[in-house]
């Protein structure tokens, strides 16, 4: 997926960002439609997203961007991208390169909070 410029900075109009200027990102297998992480954006990493085909992020603990897999190699081609009817939420359908997670699981939701009928 390539847009130009004019075109990326009018999908990044569209976002409702938060007062701290972040939007939530789910992150989700393009093909099997598996949840693989939450994470946040920007409106910088948003269009850095956008502009290279590669998901972008912005860690709230570190204060700055961030491209997943940029270390691990575990890199998130996006393949599609969505927004929520407010506004405020976006979808990536991505294709994943090696595991999600920072534990080397495939997805971030591994763990149940509750066992069926407890």
């Amino acid at each position: 997926m390539k847009w130009s410029a004019e075109e990326i900075k009018t999908m990044v109009a569209r976002v409702k960002f938060d007062d701290r200027g972040l939007v939530p990102a789910i992150a989700q297998d393009a093909k099997n439609g598996e949840v693989l992480m939450l994470a946040y954006m920007n409106a910088a990493s948003l269009e850095l997203t956008l502009a290279t085909g590669l998901c972008h992020y912005y860690s709230r603990s570190r204060q700055k961007l961030w491209k997943k897999g940029e270390t691990s190699g575990h890199f998130q081609r996006l393949q599609e991208i969505r927004y929520d009817c407010d506004a405020d939420t976006l979808l990536l359908k991505v294709e994943q390169v090696g595991p999600a997670c920072h534990t080397g699981r495939r997805s971030c939701f591994f763990r149940q909070l509750a066992e069926p009928g407890e």
